[in-house]
Parts: C-alpha cells; structure tokens; sequence
C-alpha cells in the first residue's frame, strides 16, 4: 500500500520527513533551494532548514499529494517533488555515523536503499546524532 505525502504551502518540511523516515528508517529527505553543479550532487549551503513551510520556497504552488511505494526509485520519488510542486528533493541514505547522498544509486528502489541503508547500521557502530556527508554513494 502506498503512503501518501499531503503537499501544501503550509506543511513543514520536518514534517514531511518524520512521515517519510517512519516508513523507511534508514533513509531522509532533505530539501534545497537551488540545484546544484557537477555530478548532481547538492551544497549544504542551498539546504532548506527543516523547520521552514513549503510554501517559502517552492515554484509549483498546486495542492495535492505525493504517493511513494517501496518499488518506487530514489530517482522518481526527488522528479514527482520537482515536477508536480517545485520542490528541489534530496534522498539520504544512513551509513553508520552519516547520512550519505544517493545520487550514484538513484536508480535503486527506496525499499532496496533502505535495506542497504539497514545493512550497512548493522555492521557499523549506531550513533544517535548521525551528520550529514556532502559526498556521493
């Protein structure tokens, strides 16, 4: 069964990533307000703080929602956020201590990344704050 994201001018983005790590817990969404150069890969700098309201910062100002099943890949879940409401989208994978950019496997399946994302806590020591690594899977 899908999970549907509610987008609005209204909702805030910390919002939209509890529902969203509720069901994939090794994985995060960040938004951004400028794409960014080489390789596809996102500045810290342009990162939205969470705290913010859609409606701050998208250019697609249509209400709606965004269905996201298991199968679906990183890659179409960051294109609905970009074609259907404006939003820039980033899907982090965790690893250990950091949360990692997947833009090399954005072709994987959210299910596949999160499994991945799991696997990999497994192995490494789990610690309560992760940061944010700036570099590619």
């Amino acid at each position: 069964m899908p999970m549907k994201l509610v987008i609005n001018d209204k909702k805030r983005i910390n919002i939209i990533q509890k529902e969203f790590n509720e069901v994939f817990p090794f994985l995060m969404i960040e938004f951004f307000s400028k794409p960014t150069g080489k390789g596809g890969g996102i500045t810290k700098k342009f990162m939205k703080n969470n705290s913010k309201e859609l409606g701050e910062f998208r250019t697609v100002y249509t209400k709606g929602h965004i269905s996201i099943t298991p199968d679906m890949t990183v890659n179409e879940l960051e294109q609905q956020f970009q074609d259907r409401y404006g939003l820039l989208a980033q899907v982090y994978r965790k690893s250990g201590k950091a949360w990692l950019q997947t833009t090399a496997t954005d072709g994987w399946t959210l299910e596949k990344q999160n499994a991945e994302g799991e696997a990999l806590n497994k192995i490494k020591n789990e610690n309560k704050s992760p940061k944010i690594n700036f570099g590619t899977l």
